[in-house]
């Protein structure tokens, strides 16, 4: 199975054929000369070198399916994951991009008829979640380019021409990694499509006359993946919740810019036990390896960005002072010439309204930033410039402080860049572009909805400032809105989301489920990437 021939190109459009006893997918765009068909009854995988006859005088269902995400095997049924909807979202190194808009998961379960009635009820239990992770939100693919890369990495890198892109994928970002495994194993290339879960939003406007491009890409880490509540810190391999790598990517005068900012969790062994209060307590886990699994986050960062500036958003006081004291003292033991930290009180210098008061913050940074710079490349394709190290940002929930933070960083950035280039004067700044200004201020606003969305379930508070650069009576009750439905989340729905890990994970023993002192209860095969 596998020769396929004509190169490595990925199947862009497919007719689903859905025959009496195997499902195909027939190629409609002449990247594959072979047609793949999936077994109704067991999932098995074949090649066909055309549609076969049916002996039923009816007409077969076929409908036009955009990809195929991976393969899930329960305990009797075998699953595979169409994208049935797509929207093309903008380019990305001269590559369409698209977001999932719908998906279905095709039923390879007949045998499944001579299980036993328990098997049946297991079966049953575990497809209704899978039902429920067809709409998960926030994922994008390409059929030409590797998303789960940033620029610079990738140029670092050295792909390979022809190299498949499941080949090229960093795993860190590879949302369906586990999904693609039997694919892989088939050497099914024309059908291994990787997927990232994040956000992608481009803008485009014209300042002095010349056309400028602007592209954020949120790629998703899936080492330590759920929902907000319910996974929390670090794993004691020093993988966080909530982990983001963020990417600005400018477009203009035949110039390509590249500015990366990450967020996660506080990478230190903490939860937050949901039990129906408002904010319940956070408490901090005093592990002995805890400063190790510091250590060994803080080195997997510097090994893959270069310098690390740590900018912690949380309350120095309340109930979150736990945290800023472990985290604190765990980072004293670390800090040094490639390595710095800074703990900015967001609420008390900025309190719920005065949030330019992050200039402060910006001013003592800014030699850090003059440092680590960010990555340039000509219209030949020479580097002008590198990114040499990295922002991590995090508040509790790295979601709306952390928003409005690394918002602020990303326009400095984008100014630095266009003086650099030469369309905009020296010290020039965007605020007085006023296309470019508002763009700028929603582009980041959508992003971190989107962020916020799949770790929280709701968009991100602060949001208002963001979009446009002040707080507002309705941003302020839009918050008291998505608090509630937070709360209403995080006691009544988030459980469920994540009580898919426990259920059918393989073989985490805690790591990436609920508490830290849990095991898992049910060893199937499901991968832990899709909550």
């Amino acid at each position: 199975m596998g020769d396929f021939g004509g190169g490595q190109s990925l199947c862009t459009r497919m007719r689903l054929w859905e025959l009496p006893d195997q499902y195909v997918l027939e190629p409609t765009d002449s990247i594959s000369r072979q047609l793949l068909a999936i077994d109704r009854s067991n999932g098995n995988l074949s090649t066909l070198g055309q549609l076969p006859l049916s002996a039923s005088a009816q007409v077969p269902h076929a409908t036009i399916v955009f990809g195929l995400a991976g393969i899930v095997k329960l305990l009797a049924g075998t699953y595979p994951l169409i994208i049935t909807g797509r929207q093309c979202m903008g380019t990305y190194k001269g590559s369409p991009i698209y977001r999932v808009t719908s998906m279905r998961f095709l039923n390879c379960n007949r045998s499944l008829q001579n299980s036993t009635s328990q098997e049946k009820r297991d079966e049953a239990h575990f497809l209704a979640l899978l039902k429920s992770l067809e709409k998960t939100p926030g994922l994008y693919f390409s059929y030409d380019s590797d998303l789960t890369l940033n620029v610079q990495r990738s140029k670092e890198i050295g792909i390979l021409g022809g190299s498949p892109l499941w080949k090229q994928a960093d795993t860190k970002y590879l949302w369906n990694r586990l999904l693609l495994e039997e694919l892989i194993e088939n050497k099914l290339e024309p059908f291994i499509l990787p997927v990232i879960q994040g956000s992608f939003q481009t803008i485009q406007t014209e300042v002095h006359g010349k056309e400028v491009a602007v592209t954020l890409i949120a790629r998703r880490c899936t080492r330590r993946i759920g929902t907000r509540m319910w996974r929390r810190g670090a794993d004691k391999d020093g993988n966080v919740a909530n982990f983001v790598e963020t990417e600005q990517v400018l477009e203009a005068e035949g110039f390509v810019a590249s500015y990366v900012q990450i967020r996660g969790s506080i990478p230190v062994l903490w939860e937050q036990i949901v039990d129906l209060t408002y904010k319940p307590k956070i408490k901090a886990i005093n592990y002995e390896d805890t400063p190790l699994v510091v250590e060994r986050h803080f080195r997997d960062l510097q090994q893959r960005y270069g310098d690390v500036l740590a900018i912690d958003l949380i309350n120095q006081q309340g109930s979150e002072a736990v945290l800023s004291i472990a985290y604190g003292s765990a980072m004293q033991k670390l800090v040094n010439d490639s390595l710095r930290y800074i703990a900015f009180d967001f609420h008390r210098i900025c309190g719920h309204i005065h949030f330019e008061r992050l200039s402060s913050l910006y001013n003592d940074i800014r030699e850090d930033l003059d440092k680590q710079g960010y990555y340039l490349v000509n219209a030949e394709g020479k580097i002008l410039e590198k990114q040499k190290g990295v922002v991590r940002t995090n508040c509790i929930d790295c979601l709306d402080r952390t928003n409005v933070t690394q918002s602020l960083l990303g326009r400095k950035a984008l100014e630095m860049q266009l003086q650099r280039i030469g369309v905009f004067e020296a010290s020039e700044c965007i605020q007085p572009q006023d296309q470019l200004d508002e763009k700028f201020k929603l582009l980041w606003a959508d992003h971190g909805d989107e962020i916020s969305i799949q770790y929280s379930g709701t968009q991100a508070l602060k949001g208002d400032f963001v979009r446009y650069g002040r707080r507002t009576l309705q941003g302020l009750l839009q918050d008291g809105y998505n608090s509630l439905a937070r709360y209403y989340y995080n006691n009544f729905q988030d459980g469920i989301r994540q009580g898919t890990h426990w259920n059918v994970c393989l073989g985490c023993h805690g790591s990436c489920c609920g508490s830290l002192h849990s095991e898992p209860r049910h060893p199937f095969t499901f991968p832990v990437e899709w909550i």
